[in-house]
């Protein structure tokens, strides 16, 4: 059985996530860097409660970052996030270098996925594997 929809025009997704979450072990540090990485992709902190903040597009935020607070150990997770085109996945990268993460893969095309796949993908400061990729075709 189908639920209704969520019509409302100020928090309206039409994806399948609404939000994630994702555990630091230093959440100010992984602030600093999600504010530099997003703000090349549109993304900002949206709201901030100190231990628990919210990024994504106003007013709603999607991603949020909060203190590590169950489970032991270390267990990697991939983030990607949409870019609007591939010079947003180079300012990506280059704002991920510049806070010295660890690049993992430079920007570039991976036709494994499809032939206009752009992405890159760095480290925060938890080890996660964060992505930027561009999905449309390169414009002439």
């Amino acid at each position: 059985m189908a639920g209704r929809p969520c019509t409302g025009p100020r928090w309206h997704n039409r994806g399948v996530l609404d939000h994630l979450s994702i555990q630091c072990a230093d959440v100010a540090a992984s602030a600093d860097f999600y504010d530099a990485v997003l703000a090349p992709l549109g993304g900002e902190r949206v709201m901030d409660f100190g231990e628990v903040v919210g990024f994504g597009a106003p007013p709603k935020p999607e991603f949020w970052i909060g203190p590590r607070s169950t489970g032991e150990g270390f267990r990697e997770v991939h983030l990607a996030f949409a870019s609007p085109d591939r010079a947003a996945v180079q300012a990506f990268f280059d704002a991920a270098v510049a806070t010295g993460a660890e690049v993992l893969h430079a920007p570039r095309l991976w036709p494994e996925y499809h032939p206009d796949y752009f992405g890159a993908f760095v480290r925060d400061p938890d080890g996660n594997n964060v992505e930027a990729v561009c999905h449309a075709p390169v414009q002439h």
